[in-house]
């Protein structure tokens, strides 16, 4: 008899948890609420033409990296169509009101030569900083895929300092200090708060080299979803409304459409304060409950969805950051409407057989979700014309900087369409819309960090909320909860040996 386990959210950490558990013998049951399971790997069509909601760029699945490993360990690597970034320049940062663009290449050394080439007077430090961000890197075990070390993790004393602070340390010149600091909006960074080795993480994760999905994120979703039809089924349309939980054990969960499920074991794929919604209310200690609400959660974003008019806008084959002026990326999470956007990030996202002309551009400008809260109780498709007017009036904003940097951009475009943090809100189920779950602040790592258990002795939890997010984060957030149930390390170690027969 197979074990059984129900993963509420079929999202990417339910879907990389529920096929990785498959692989481990047990049966399978992902529920989700929407129609198309995927979470972030979901697609939308308008009139023909097919956008990704999210997983945009691509770190770890090169030959050898993290997420590689577990892809071929499930056997869907070769799925998979990937179309890597240029290699001499995998991220374009201009700054407009300077007039200054720098192109970021791919690999270790030639990321460090090209910074050192721009800014000469801080080649040493350029140097000791690239040095000591891989250091922190290999400070966490599951990232390289190696077995966590017995007792307690000692770190590097600055692990946990602020990721500004760190690189203030290395960095004396002020405009290279705001250039290092571009992928903010890859992790949620915010000035003080987010820790040295979530920067550290990111950035050599894409340093290594990015790739995209051709064809949309959709891939590797289905690819998943093969995986655990094996021995398994992930229904859509599903939506838990219900967990019951008795003696401190989780007995069965009920469904909007009436459903009964029951299993030996239960996974949330959900943020922990919907989990809090649904689950019964002596499941959990007052303080656990407290303590989950209370986490901060990362900004939001703003974004553009933007159909171009055939053989009008050529493809770029790299991701591109747009800055109005140094000294601004820490900024991006605070919201003024006069003079938002300062900053976004665009890209054109392959097609299958992409050739030299781009069909669409993704913009994802940030926003927290203040900018959104008068209309938080209204619904898709019934928020009044007073939000409409507003998008229009944001859509517009993001328009105008994107006309300065390529003038007559707007001729070229055929259609556009946009999402607030209210969408991403209502369509991830994701607290005020938050891109990445929980923020982690270095200030209060205990705070944000949330443990796989929880006080249910059947109930685990998965996704971006734990852990680390992204799709770095998440498939290694999965191995940790895989291995809640099978024991430590047990999981790194036949990924390992797999990887290495092969």
């Amino acid at each position: 008899m197979r074990p059984t386990a129900i993963i509420i959210g079929g999202g990417l950490g339910g879907l990389f948890t529920g096929a990785l558990l498959v692989r481990e013998g047990y049966h399978v049951t992902v529920l989700e609420k929407n129609a198309q399971a995927g979470g972030g790997l979901q697609t939308f069509t308008r009139q023909g033409t097919s956008f990704d909601t999210g997983m945009h760029i691509l770190a770890g699945l090169r030959h050898g990296g993290p997420i590689y490993q577990v892809c071929n360990y499930l056997g869907i690597i070769d799925q998979l169509h990937l179309h890597p970034a240029d290699r001499d320049c995998i991220d374009e940062v201009t700054y407009l009101r300077s007039n200054t663009t720098y192109r970021i290449p791919e690999g270790r050394a030639c990321f460090t030569q090209y910074l050192q080439q721009q800014f000469p007077h801080e080649a040493g430090n350029i140097a000791r900083y690239v040095t000591h961000i891989y250091e922190l890197a290999q400070e966490v075990p599951l990232f390289n895929m190696r077995p966590a070390a017995e007792g307690i993790a000692v770190h590097s004393q600055d692990f946990l300092w602020p990721a500004d602070t760190l690189i203030a340390h290395y960095i004396k010149d002020a405009r290279l200090r705001d250039l290092l600091a571009y992928m903010n909006p890859m992790y949620g960074g915010v000035e003080g708060h987010t820790p040295a080795y979530i920067h550290a993480l990111i950035n050599v994760a894409y340093i290594d080299g990015t790739d995209r999905f051709e064809g949309g994120s959709k891939q590797l979703a289905d690819s998943l979803i093969d995986v655990i039809g094996t021995h398994g089924e992930v229904l859509t349309g599903e939506e838990v409304v219900a967990i019951d939980v008795t003696d401190r054990r989780v007995s069965q969960v009920r469904t909007a459409q009436g459903s009964v499920y029951s299993a030996d074991y239960y996974i949330s794929d959900i943020h922990p304060c919907s989990l809090l919604k649904i689950v019964s209310d002596n499941a959990f200690p007052k303080a656990y409950r407290m303590r989950l609400q209370e986490i901060p959660v990362s900004y939001s974003c703003f974004t553009l969805y933007i159909v171009f008019k055939p053989g009008a806008f050529p493809y770029i084959n790299h991701t591109c950051y747009y800055q109005d002026d140094y000294g601004l990326v820490w900024q991006h999470g605070q919201y003024n409407p006069i003079n938002w956007p300062r900053g976004f990030m665009y890209m054109t996202p392959p097609e299958l057989g992409q050739g030299p002309w781009a069909s669409k551009m993704i913009v994802n400008a940030i926003m927290p979700y203040g900018a959104v809260r008068q209309w938080e109780n209204t619904s898709t498709g019934h928020r009044g014309p007073h939000y409409e007017q507003w998008k229009a009036m944001h859509v517009a904003k993001v328009m105008s900087r994107l006309e300065e940097l390529y003038p007559g951009f707007g001729a070229k475009v055929a259609t556009i369409y946009s999402a607030s943090p209210l969408t991403i809100r209502d369509y991830y189920n994701e607290k005020e819309g938050a891109l990445y779950g929980y923020s982690k602040d270095c200030c209060n790592i205990a705070l944000s960090q949330v443990p796989v258990f929880t006080k249910v002795k059947n109930l685990l939890l998965t996704g971006q909320n734990i852990n680390l997010h992204g799709i770095c984060g998440v498939p290694l957030t999965a191995i940790n909860t895989v291995e809640a149930l099978t024991g430590p390390d047990t999981l790194v170690r036949k990924i390992n040996a797999f990887n290495h027969d092969k």
